[in-house]
């Protein structure tokens, strides 16, 4: 081989080494990159949330998946044009790692933010304040206690891994006698019904928990607040990117001033204190003794007119505490408490008679919400239409006309509820086509329907589509809105 030939042959092998080199230099600067939280989410068409099972967070109910976090969940996902798949992992301990580890997107799980927390987890804006709160069961003997002091000797009982354990551990060196027990598969709501049962002295519940749960066990009481008010937010995977978290801030301020953030709280939680202890304690002792008597009227008649049985109960049971022989002052009559004209255009020929009260009930209930617009999404489109069916159709309408004018929005029940009572005052009646009405009692009538039914969805879970938290599915796939 020629010297030159040599040369060549070496220079030919380095430039070709140079070109690759380069190649990759030029790759590593310029080619694709892995893309950010954001672009994995909406790459791959799916957002995936942490939460838990709880009437504060996320469960099925009769119209499918529902609750606070799963309702800002699902808004979110809307937001981004994807499908939110819900996750629930066996044990509340397993959702802060899970976001460290990066297994779902965020945490949507009625996450207190804690100091602890912070230095794991990114947390977004807070959406909501609760309190933590020492629960007992009232009766049986049982003195309630006043001081951390009273608790000596007594097992308090708590979710491992959550803020009420931290809470506890905080108070430990100043109060030295707490004990407690940590449950690492229980939840809040499983140790709430522990301590109804009396197979538990306290547990630590956040207020928001204890409000929606003091409906089915009204013994549960409050016996004083462990902390000031605490702030709940999502937690989102820790390090440098803030894509996905960007994002949900501004989702947070977006539905914070559109007032959705609002009407999502007062969706669930907005009816839930309007039932005393006496209430609910009447409400279920009727549930087992009034109802089984009626029931397969209401059942017949919510099929015939297309309704769930139990909303229509809850009717009834507001009008007449399921007495078909009551009646008031003005004239109404029966289970379903039924004027005259109304009964006549329901073709009800005896209003005494339990049977025709119900249909009747039922047609006209169907009837008035068949006038309220289709546009208006459920739930929002039975509250109104309750509203309608207890101060008529005609005022309803004026209430919604005022909720326009004064710039709030006339489809949705959180605003018209707050206009409804203005139709008591003559500033505001004097100018509507129907003139005065007593507007506070449909607000009152509307809320107690709420609560009721809710009550009896709980009660009768095991016969429908709606379950207890605690028996559903972990995960859930949801497809965005077609709103």
């Amino acid at each position: 081989m020629y010297p030159s030939q040599t040369r060549f042959g070496r220079q030919r092998r380095f430039e070709v080494l140079l070109f690759v080199l380069l190649l990759v230099a030029t790759l590593l600067v310029f080619g694709p990159r892995p893309g950010s939280q954001l672009d994995r989410v909406q790459d791959k068409g799916v957002l995936t949330v942490i939460t838990r099972n709880s009437p504060t967070t996320y469960y099925i109910g009769p119209e499918g998946p529902t609750g606070p976090e799963y309702d800002l969940a699902k808004a979110f996902a809307d937001e981004l044009g994807v499908e939110l798949e819900i996750i629930t992992p066996d044990r509340f301990s397993d959702i802060i790692p899970a976001i460290e580890n990066g297994d779902a997107d965020l945490a949507a799980a009625g996450l207190t933010v804690t100091e602890s927390r912070a230095r794991r987890v990114r947390f977004a804006p807070a959406y909501q304040q609760i309190t933590q709160q020492l629960v007992y069961r009232t009766g049986r003997g049982r003195a309630r206690p006043h001081s951390l002091e009273d608790l000596e000797g007594r097992m308090v009982d708590v979710v491992a891994g959550s803020s009420h354990q931290e809470r506890l551990e905080q108070l430990k060196p100043e109060y030295p006698q707490l004990d407690w027990k940590l449950h690492r598969s229980a939840d809040s709501e499983e140790l709430l019904y522990l301590v109804w049962e009396g197979l538990m002295d306290y547990t630590i519940a956040d207020s928001n928990e204890v409000t929606l749960n003091q409906r089915f066990y009204p013994e549960l009481a409050v016996a004083f607040d462990l902390t000031e008010p605490e702030e709940l937010a999502w937690a989102f995977p820790p390090g440098d990117d803030d894509s996905l978290y960007q994002e949900a801030v501004q989702f947070f301020e977006a539905i914070r001033e559109d007032g959705r953030l609002e009407q999502i709280l007062e969706r669930h939680y907005g009816h839930a204190e309007r039932l005393d202890y006496v209430g609910t304690r009447v409400y279920l002792r009727h549930i087992a003794k009034r109802l089984p008597e009626y029931r397969e009227v209401f059942k017949e008649a919510a099929q015939k007119y297309d309704l769930d049985w139990r909303l229509l109960a809850a009717i009834g049971y507001q009008e007449s505490n399921w007495n078909p022989r009551a009646r008031s002052p003005t004239g109404v009559r029966g289970l379903m408490m039924l004027t005259q004209r109304t009964a006549r255009q329901m073709d009800v020929t005896n209003r005494l008679d339990p049977e025709q009260s119900i249909m009747g009930g039922a047609r006209y209930f169907k009837h008035v919400k068949e006038k309220i617009p289709e546009r208006i999404p459920e739930p929002d489109r039975t509250w109104l239409a309750l509203a309608a069916y207890n101060v008529g159709f005609g005022h309803m309408e004026d209430a919604r006309k005022i909720t326009d004018h004064q710039g709030a929005d006339p489809d949705k029940w959180i605003d018209v509820m707050e206009r409804l009572p203005l139709l008591s005052q003559k500033a505001y009646y004097k100018y509507t086509r129907y003139g005065y009405a007593r507007g506070r009692e449909p607000v009152k009538y509307v809320q107690n329907i709420r609560s009721y039914y809710d009550i009896l969805v709980w009660v009768t879970s095991d016969e429908s589509t709606a379950r207890h938290p605690a028996s559903m599915d972990p995960v859930y796939r949801i497809a965005p809105s077609s709103l």
